[in-house]
């Protein structure tokens, strides 16, 4: 099962601190000193001016924080904090005792905060010895009545196994002259007790991917403070089973995916908290008897580019590969306030990156800081600098490579398509896009632990959407505690009523569907998703096409039965507070008052002011609203703030009706165009032909951008292609060649006979699956695709 959420963000933040001398030199007697010393560096840092920002206010702020755990704490039976009772009247597994097993964690990291405060310059409360006796009597209160070698554990494992000693062994290093031998014995009997070295012997179960580097970290950890070479070396050889490559369940693929829960795509959280951790492990084994040597760690440092930076927009960590976390808002349990939202969830990984760059090449060092200083650069909304969740250390990391002589580099331009997740990103001039979707791999959505209880349609093809400067708030500004969760943009969703949590938790609820996948060129790309709707008899067949200055939308197949209303959304953009951003259709500004709505018969193009216009190939009845809505950040997660939170929406849909029948639709999104542009667009009628839109086939031709995609569900043709089974296929034209991309999203690895009825002179280059059949007044190959969903290409010089 996954921790308590709060934790998770702590230590990513954790993970981004630098190597730095300590707060308080001391001599290393020996390795384990050395290694020790090491650590407290990293966690706790200098190479700071403490009385400058924003290290002084983030030192005050710590400081003030640690002052007021000590005047509330008050040890007693069952408890540390009056607020936080950690003794299970009735221990087991259900959520009453994942509520105590959580307190249990949190009074730990309490007791870090307060050592953190003590080891720290600045706080007010530096090297203050009444202090210090709180926290060990504080230290030796849990260890009595909980976390000792004689109790049995309750309630969430992640707790007993990595939050818990995590916490503990970080107060230990910060103290450590303080503990006596007694104390450490104690400890170390603890950890022995709750994290074993079978927890590592099977690479499956818990003990993958993240959780296996935190359960590393544990035992190297353990090592240190406890002086054993045996767990030290246990630690360091458990990380290899997380290098390699998977192609299913939890890791990293070849493609840039990274999945936990086997089903959940979660770069975003789990696999940056892995990142991370990673990062602090090669850090502080470098030059010892134990330094990470396995060839395998190159994969994690190859992921950076591969699997991190491509969903790092601005700043921010896309949403769609955050799982739960995108849930959490302010936790009941962060006493600080400190929200958590795709801005600060995107700091975390930057600074992992500038902590892991100390352990790679000279060359990837030189990107990666290029690439950190672009993000610290960019992030408007929530300056990077300045984070509320990274700590002193992290920050002092990233000013370093701020300040440093590395070029900013710019946002990437390009597509990435990752079939092990089932997500795409799209990345041109001025803007970014990413889709989520689902299949029997990858889930709808994961719920767990009380968190994440409506996003039901987020995998449903919700696509997302920022701007270069513009509106990189969309997401992180109260909108899943307040958008309507039946209309994700980008979706077909039934408006079926579901339960919170419905369809299963740890990411469970997954289509019995294969066909999901697309094919690109780097530049443009052909997506395709056949969707059934969560707990619902809903089905869909959608496209995307993802071009140059826009994304073409075509949707087909829509049917259900299930007694509800059918809808397509084009947009549900969140306005912020008070927003009244104008709404144009066809020229005619609409009412910008919250409570007005309307059907919109015929309408060729719409747009909304300073986000996006819209365009309706051959005009289309459409709906429209503007809505506050007002929801809580615990609506949607149980461990969260009940405060009320209300913003403002523009919503745009097509209504299909009550069950309907084979129903389609067809929209160009044109993120950040003007009214004028889209309303150019709308009137170029020979911009787009729309080449089929059925269930069997969906494409389209662009023939000012040389394109052609079309997503074959079935065999058939469109237009000029013709494929013998289904696969997703992208033809872009240039200057007397052409990209012929292909990919069989079945994954059923039959191959695919393609026919593009073009003259063509030759093949100059192909992938080692793509066999020539015929060139001359027409093309024709056979792809043999494979099962992991990839894309094939040849390139050809055209007749």
């Amino acid at each position: 099962m996954p921790p308590v959420p709060s934790r998770r963000a702590f230590l990513l933040a954790a993970a981004a601190s630098p190597l730095t001398l300590s707060a308080f030199p001391a001599h290393a007697a020996d390795s384990y000193d050395t290694l020790r010393l090491t650590w407290r560096d990293l966690v706790i840092g200098t190479g700071f001016t403490p009385t400058a920002e924003p290290y002084a206010t983030k030192l005050a702020a710590l400081g003030a924080t640690a002052a007021d755990l000590r005047a509330t704490m008050a040890p007693a039976p069952g408890s540390l904090w009056p607020d936080l009772p950690y003794a299970d009247p009735e221990p087991d597994t259900d959520a009453e005792s994942y509520t105590y097993s959580g307190h249990l964690g949190t009074s730990y990291h309490r007791l870090r905060t307060m050592a953190e405060a003590y080891a720290q310059p600045g706080t007010g409360l530096t090297g203050n010895t009444a202090l210090r006796a709180e926290i060990l009597t504080g230290l030796d209160h849990l260890h009595d009545q909980a976390y000792n070698a004689s109790r049995a554990r309750y309630g969430n494992w992640y707790n007993w196994q990595i939050g818990i000693p995590q916490a503990l062994l970080d107060v230990d290093v910060l103290l450590y002259d303080h503990l006596g031998a007694a104390r450490i014995a104690e400890h170390c009997a603890a950890v022995d007790h709750f994290v074993p070295d079978s927890a590592v012997a099977n690479y499956t179960g818990i003990s993958t991917g993240a959780n296996r580097v935190d359960l590393c970290r544990v035992l190297a950890l353990r090592g240190v403070i406890g002086k054993s070479p045996a767990k030290l070396e246990l630690a360091r050889d458990a990380l290899s089973p997380v290098f390699p490559y998977v192609t299913s369940g939890d890791g990293l693929y070849a493609d840039g995916s990274f999945i936990q829960h086997l089903y959940v795509p979660y770069a975003g959280s789990y696999g940056a908290v892995m990142l991370g951790g990673l990062s602090l492990l090669f850090a502080l084994l470098a030059g010892s008897s134990w330094a990470v040597t396995d060839p395998g760690r190159q994969i994690v440092l190859d992921s950076v580019e591969k699997a991190y930076a491509p969903f790092v927009f601005n700043g921010l960590a896309m949403d769609g590969i955050s799982g739960r976390a995108v849930s959490r808002g302010v936790q009941k349990a962060d006493t600080d306030g400190i929200r958590q939202d795709d801005h600060l969830r995107g700091h975390g990984i930057i600074a992992c990156i500038a902590l892991l760059a100390r352990s790679a090449s000279a060359a990837e060092k030189a990107r990666w800081d290029g690439m950190v200083k672009g993000w610290i650069a960019r992030d408007y909304y929530s300056p990077v600098l300045s984070s509320p969740a990274l700590g002193v250390a992290a920050l002092s990391r990233l000013k370093a490579v701020a300040d440093g002589p590395a070029a900013p580099s710019a946002e990437p331009v390009g597509h990435r398509l990752f079939p092990g997740t089932d997500r795409a990103v799209h990345r041109r001039p001025g803007w970014a896009a990413a889709l989520s979707m689902a299949s029997n791999r990858i889930t709808y959505y994961e719920n767990g632990n009380g968190e994440n209880l409506r996003a039901w349609h987020s995998g449903s093809g919700m696509l997302y959407w920022w701007g270069a400067d513009f509106a990189n708030g969309q997401y992180s500004d109260g909108f899943w505690p307040t958008v309507d969760p039946y209309r994700l943009p980008g979706t077909t969703a039934s408006r079926k009523a579901l339960a919170d949590g419905e369809g299963g938790v740890w990411g469970v609820a997954r289509p019995d569907v294969r066909w999901v996948g697309g094919a690109t060129d780097g530049t443009y790309a052909a997506v395709g998703q056949y969707l059934k709707g969560l707990s619902s008899t809903l089905l869909a067949k959608k496209s995307w096409f993802f071009l140059d200055d826009a994304v073409v939308c075509l949707g087909a197949g829509i049917h259900g039965r299930d007694g509800t209303g059918v809808e397509s959304v084009v947009e549900n953009r969140n306005l912020g507070v008070s927003g009244t951003h104008a709404f144009t259709v066809d020229g005619t500004v609409q009412p910008a008052a919250p409570g007005w709505s309307a059907t919109l018969t015929g309408a060729s193009w719409a747009h909304l002011a300073g986000h996006a216009g819209y365009v309706f190939p051959g005009g289309a009845t459409v709906k429209a609203s503007r809505q506050a809505r007002t929801g809580a950040w615990s609506d949607i997660n149980r461990g969260a703030v009940t405060d009320p939170v209300t913003r403002r929406y523009l919503t745009l849909w097509f209504d299909h009706g009550t069950d309907p029948t084979w129903a389609t639709y067809a929209y160009v999104l044109m993120p950040g165009a003007s009214a004028a542009r889209t309303s150019a667009r709308a009137a170029d009628t020979g911009w787009l032909t729309v080449l089929a839109n059925t269930a069997d086939q969906q494409g389209v031709r662009v023939p000012s951008l040389g394109f052609t995609g079309v997503n074959f569900w079935f065999g058939g043709s469109a237009g000029a292609v013709t494929a013998s089974a289904p696969a997703s296929v992208m033809i872009r034209e240039s200057g007397g060649t052409a990209s012929v991309c292909v990919s069989g999203p079945l994954r059923d690895g039959a191959a695919i006979d393609l026919t593009w009825n073009r003259p063509v002179a030759s093949v100059t280059s192909k992938d080692p699956s793509v066999q020539v059949i015929a060139t001359g007044s027409a093309l024709k190959v056979r792809v043999t695709p494979g099962t992991l969903g990839a894309v094939h290409k040849a390139v050809v010089q055209l007749g």
